[in-house]
């Protein structure tokens, strides 16, 4: 029974770390996203000095994670608790990268006159935003149905995607002037809706360690 208790104040300790990662992941998106519709390079600079404290967590929650499946070797849940979280991590750390992604795209256009304003990619920001958001809100609940949500989030995120691509090739075909901005927009999208995926990905983690289903592939069914 004490040994059973202390494992369990294991779990809760990497449950914490995990949420502590995510917290900066999360900040470093929120930040690296305001900078690119800003224009704001000082605030872009802020996320890749940043990055370094994500990638050390990441090393620091791998080495957790792998002393308690080889020391305690745990079994049903608690094993899908450590594998998922380790899932989430991957993808937290990874989420890091795409701020740092977007703050350069950010620090670039920040030289350069601003585009004309664009709905679809302040939406296209938001909808990634609120993905992370509730991923890892359904993380913190155990809510598989929050999870499946954002996994149908993930179909708006793409369309806006491919939406901000088609408008922004039609603006360069007619205004060559734009072109190397225009360019830099659309990889600014990418990273964008790359975000919305690795949400996706973390959202599919919360259903597999609270009941060991796998949401892959068809979570939006």
């Amino acid at each position: 029974m004490k040994q059973r208790a202390h494992f369990s104040k294991k779990i809760e300790t990497l449950k914490g770390k995990v949420l502590r990662m995510a917290s900066l992941s999360e900040s470093a998106v929120h930040k690296s996203i305001k900078a690119y519709l800003e224009n704001d390079a000082d605030l872009a600079e802020e996320v890749l000095v940043g990055d370094n404290a994500i990638n050390k967590m990441e090393d620091d929650l791998d080495n957790f994670c792998l002393e308690l499946l080889a020391l305690d070797q745990p079994m049903a849940i608690d094993l899908r608790t450590i594998v998922g979280a380790q899932r989430i991590t991957v993808n937290l750390e990874r989420l890091g990268d795409e701020a740092v992604n977007l703050a350069h795209r950010a620090m670039f256009l920040s030289t350069r006159p601003p585009l004309p304003h664009s709905p679809k990619m302040e939406s296209l920001a938001a909808t990634a935003k609120l993905m992370l958001s509730d991923a890892l809100k359904a993380y913190v609940d155990e809510d598989v149905e929050l999870a499946n949500q954002v996994c149908r989030m993930d179909d708006k995120a793409d369309d806006l995607n491919i939406s901000i691509l088609r408008h922004l090739v039609s603006d360069m075909v007619t205004e060559s002037r734009i072109v190397e901005r225009g360019v830099h927009a659309i990889i600014g999208a990418r990273h964008l809706e790359r975000m919305a995926d690795l949400a996706t990905n973390v959202a599919e983690s919360v259903a597999f360690i609270k009941d060991g289903t796998s949401m892959k592939h068809h979570c939006k069914d």
